[in-house]
């Protein structure tokens, strides 16, 4: 178990958290990561314990965003996703949570402060909706020899820790 401490940009928020899982090897590069997360066309979340989660500054500056699944079934058929919090001042994203696994809290890599494990190996999911021009099996070279799956891999984030406990 490591102890994790995060933030956002401004300086804003600032929370802590333990984790079993803190490689930041996974790359989600499904349209609510892609829109939501800004950058490369991916975000990047490791796992942390629910009941660890602490903000020691900022709670009231932290709000949320809860993402449709498909905007395109009527409203009435559509599923929401996973909480997405982060800081009201400078849109930082800081974790996601979801009611469907309430143990877990999903911290957004970049938001950490605390120096994370070098992944030895990536692995890019939901790449059946990547943008082209992020989309690492377009690009030569990007990602040679790392995992590629079109939708979800059939390990979780907490397995594929326990398969490389070397990290």
């Amino acid at each position: 178990m490591k102890h994790l401490y995060g933030s956002c940009h401004c300086g804003a928020v600032e929370f802590e958290f333990d984790s079993s899982a803190p490689v930041p090897f996974m790359r989600c590069y499904c349209s609510i990561c892609r829109k939501t997360s800004g950058g490369g066309g991916y975000s990047i979340n490791i796992m942390g314990m629910s009941d660890s989660l602490r903000v020691t500054k900022g709670k009231d500056t932290v709000r949320s965003y809860r993402a449709i699944k498909d905007k395109n079934v009527p409203k009435s058929e559509q599923l929401l996703c996973q909480n997405r919090y982060f800081c009201s001042t400078c849109a930082s994203y800081l974790w996601a949570h979801s009611e469907e696994w309430p143990e877990w809290i999903y911290p957004y890599a970049s938001a950490i402060d605390t120096e994370l494990p070098v992944p030895k190996q990536m692995a890019s999911i939901m790449l059946e909706n990547a943008a082209k021009w992020a989309d690492p099996r377009n690009i030569p070279g990007r990602d040679a020899g790392n995992e590629m799956f079109d939708k979800y891999p059939s390990y979780s984030l907490e397995q594929w820790h326990k398969n490389h406990p070397d990290i």
